[in-house]
């Protein structure tokens, strides 16, 4: 199921099917949906095409047409992350600092699969577009995590939505990650340090002014 328009040809970063790691034994392979133009990009080889990316300072994601958003703050005040709500479920992204030489995903695969099985998930090893993806069963939710390593950056997305739609979502989310601009700048961070999120001054606006609306004493009934 598509979620954006066509885009024009460009070479990025992820391409190929990198090594999985051998985290679980139940492994399934998936077709590639890849039609030849891959992403996510790096800053430097961003494409010139016609979508309209969000910039979130570290990320330039091009969001689903209506679809909402969702910001998720941390209660020492920087933003965690941006949810996408749309029709097959929420999407995140997330940007993380990552060694020259790669392979942090592998790590951060393993970790996931384990935290996952802590909390009662049956996960499921698959092979994806860009290596090993995890799907995983939780209640009545149906999560899907993709990672892909970059020049010293990772990028990771989930997406989590009803079982009936797991398919489609993990389409989605693909989709999503192939057309996404990865901002690591030139300084330097520790290994797993998570890239800032800037949000756009209108939406920080919008924030202020629901929280101002929330102070407001209520009417009296």
């Amino acid at each position: 199921m598509a979620l954006f328009g066509r885009r024009k040809g460009a070479v990025g970063h992820g391409s190929g099917a990198a090594r999985r790691d051998e985290v679980l034994d139940d492994v399934d392979t998936v077709d590639a949906d890849d039609d030849g133009e891959t992403g996510p990009y790096d800053e430097a080889d961003a494409p010139d095409d016609q979508f309209a990316r969000l910039d979130l300072g570290s990320l330039r994601i091009p969001v689903p047409d209506g679809a909402q958003l969702q910001v998720e703050m941390d209660p020492a005040g920087p933003v965690r992350a941006v949810h996408i709500l749309t029709q097959l479920g929420q999407l995140t992204l997330n940007g993380y600092a990552a060694p020259k030489s790669g392979g942090l995903w592998k790590e951060v695969c393993g970790e996931l699969a384990e935290q996952l099985r802590a909390d009662g998930a049956t996960v499921r090893s698959v092979v994806g577009d860009w290596g090993q993806e995890l799907s995983a069963s939780l209640g009545e939710v149906q999560l899907r995590f993709i990672g892909v390593d970059g020049p010293r950056w990772m990028l990771r997305g989930v997406v989590a939505g009803p079982p009936q739609l797991a398919d489609n979502s993990a389409m989605g989310l693909r989709e999503l990650i192939r057309n996404t601009v990865v901002v690591r700048g030139g300084q330097p961070m520790p290994v797993r340090t998570p890239l800032q999120i800037d949000l756009p001054q209108a939406i920080v606006e919008h924030i202020a002014a629901a929280q101002q609306g929330e102070q407001q004493p209520g009417q009296p009934g």
